[in-house]
Order: structure tokens, then sequence, then C-alpha cells
């Protein structure tokens, strides 16, 4: 789907696609997204993009929206279909949520 005009675009959706995400349902979670944004007549302001491998294999499957920022892991058809609606809502999806730890270097 060609993007001409970005002005009503308010979410960025990255659905990771690599390889880990893939054997953790992510094409049903891309689908899912995709079809609770039809659902929810969003697809002038939510926009989804097919990634490759995000690097956190590890919280497979990952999905990421920008301009938030906001990554949300071990993402699941039902999650995808959730996320829609809170971003609808203007709200996030907590449970799925990355909260990045505040870590120490090791010359501290």
């Amino acid at each position: 789907m060609a993007i001409f005009d970005l002005e009503p675009m308010k979410h960025h959706v990255l659905i990771c696609n690599g390889g880990t995400c893939m054997r953790h349902e992510g094409e049903e979670v891309t689908q899912a997204i995709r079809d609770e944004i039809r659902k929810q007549h969003a697809e002038a302001y939510i926009h989804t993009t097919r990634t490759r491998c995000n690097g956190r294999c590890h919280d497979a499957a990952v999905v990421i929206v920008y301009p938030q920022g906001d990554w949300y892991g071990q993402m699941t058809p039902a999650s995808g279909t959730e996320l829609v609606q809170k971003l609808v809502a203007g709200e996030k999806l907590e449970p799925h949520l990355f909260h990045e730890c505040t870590r120490k270097s090791s010359s501290e």
C-alpha cells in the first residue's frame, strides 16, 4: 500500500518477520494487526511494515511502534489485535511493552 500523505499518519507499526519471530506466530501476528486496522477503519493513520530481524529474538514475536518508539515482545495474534485497539484509543499495550532497565557499565 502506497502512502502519499503522511500528515494523518499517527503510528508506523514495524512487525518482525525474521526467522525466530516467524516461528513464534509472526505471520499470524502480522495478519491479526492488519485485519484489526481494517476493522477499526484506521488505515489512514496506522501503517504497517514487515521487517527482517530486529535483534530481540528471545522476545519473539516483536512489534515496534513509531514515532513513539515503543517495543512490544511475545506478541500473539490476540495481543496484535489488542495492540491496534489500544493505538486507536491512544493507549499502550502494557503487558507486552518493553521497559528498559538502567544498567551500570563494568567501569562503574
